[in-house]
């Protein structure tokens, strides 16, 4: 034997040792269990956050507009509503000292200033409606990735130039280095040559966005020195409605975040998170019931031992903490079974689940943090389900049991 161990280790072992059939197939059951649960969040997060990327590869995680204008009747009844003006594009008062205080923000991660509104490209006979986005590329790449998704020549946007999308270059029949001709509902237009073409993933973007300097922007739209939005990125992307919220109470301005936004989308993913746990929460259940009843089927079948046990000297304290060990033991065991299945089916996964070009669906990762969590899980699960047959044996009066 091995003297320098405890007592509940050494009678834990052995007691799991000379039931090896059903501890080796609880074992497996926890395995598979925390399999199930590390694979599902894994495969479910790694879901999520490609939904979320896609979503957000065109949109910022919040933006601020002016107050939207309401129709208001005259003091004289008599008069109609004064009409608001749709086609007249607002600037955002202040602007600049605006997006000062929201840079000072901890939450914020970056501020970008646009001048946006409609317009029409033409080239040749085509003519395009479309968005002009006037940006400043230094601070509306730190919001959204667009240097990321040129797929042809660079994101340069100085005076006189234009980015536009792939599905816009096509209906146009251009490319780089065309020229193409941009007028506003205004009456103001300009030619502007092709310097990049973009792939944000979303056609309806790609058909329709076209991005310039801010000036350029601010000169055809009519907002010369104005801008028509401000663009946030933030730390915490789940958390940019109660900021928007807080923004525009503060600050009386519209503010709108990408939860907003996409409400259903946002609801989706929470009903995707809510029925996940629900799942992993069973699973985790029927682990534990598992290890409750080979436990609880040990007690009885080793009733005359614990009896000598204690007519030996054992305390009831020892064979407490000896059942807890080897509902712990059994977890612990399971649960690094169950990294290396949930490794197994990720690999099979990356290895099927494949577009058609060969480049994987989206990115899995199994973070440490989510192994080292479901093993710690595992084998507090183990413990809490030995706790009732623990007690059990415990309380064994040993004249009872070793007559019985």
């Amino acid at each position: 034997m091995h003297p320098w161990l405890p007592f509940e280790w050494i009678a834990a072992t052995r007691f799991l040792r000379e039931g090896r059939t059903q501890s080796l197939l609880i074992i497996v059951g926890v395995g598979v269990g925390v399999a199930v649960i590390v694979f599902m969040s894994a495969l479910l997060s790694g879901l999520q956050a490609n939904l979320v990327k896609r979503t957000l590869s065109s949109q910022a995680h919040l933006v601020i507009l002016p107050p939207e204008e309401v129709a208001r009747p005259q003091r004289d009844p008599a008069q109609a509503l004064v009409q608001i003006q749709a086609q007249r594009l607002r600037s955002i008062d202040q602007w600049q000292a605006l997006r000062g205080r929201l840079e000072n923000m901890p939450e914020v991660a970056a501020v970008s200033p646009v001048a946006s509104g409609p317009a029409f490209a033409v080239r040749g006979d085509a003519n395009k409606s479309i968005t002009l986005i006037g940006i400043e590329p230094e601070h509306y790449t730190r919001v959204i990735e667009l240097d990321q998704k040129i797929v042809a020549g660079a994101l340069r946007v100085r005076a006189g130039e234009a980015v536009i999308g792939t599905e816009l270059a096509r209906d146009l029949g251009a490319t780089l280095g065309d020229k193409l001709r941009i007028s506003t509902a205004s009456g103001a237009g300009d030619t502007l040559t092709i310097t990049g073409l973009f792939d944000l993933g979303n056609k309806t973007a790609n058909g329709r966005n076209v991005y310039v300097g801010l000036r350029t922007a601010q000169s055809l739209l009519d907002l010369v020195g104005g801008v028509s939005s401000i663009d946030l990125a933030v730390h915490d992307m789940y958390g940019a409605e109660a900021l928007a919220q807080r923004i525009a109470a503060e600050t009386g301005l519209v503010a709108d975040s990408w939860i907003k936004t996409n409400a259903q989308f946002f609801t989706a993913l929470t009903s995707q998170r809510v029925s996940s746990n629900v799942i992993r929460f069973f699973v985790a259940l029927s682990a534990a019931f598992g290890i409750a009843s080979v436990l609880v089927v040990s007690v009885v079948q080793r009733a005359r031992e614990i009896g000598i046990l204690r007519a030996m000297g054992a305390t009831r304290g020892q064979l407490l903490r000896t059942f807890l060990l080897q509902g712990g033991i059994v977890g612990l065991l399971g649960s690094l079974l169950g990294s290396l299945l949930a490794s197994l089916f990720l690999a099979l996964w990356r290895t099927l689940a494949v577009n058609a070009d060969g480049t994987p669906m989206f990115v899995i990762e199994v973070s440490p943090g989510l192994v080292l969590i479901a093993a710690a899980g595992a084998t507090l699960v183990g413990v809490l389900a030995a706790l009732m047959p623990a007690r059990r044996a415990a309380s064994l009066d040993p004249v009872v049991a070793i007559r019985g």
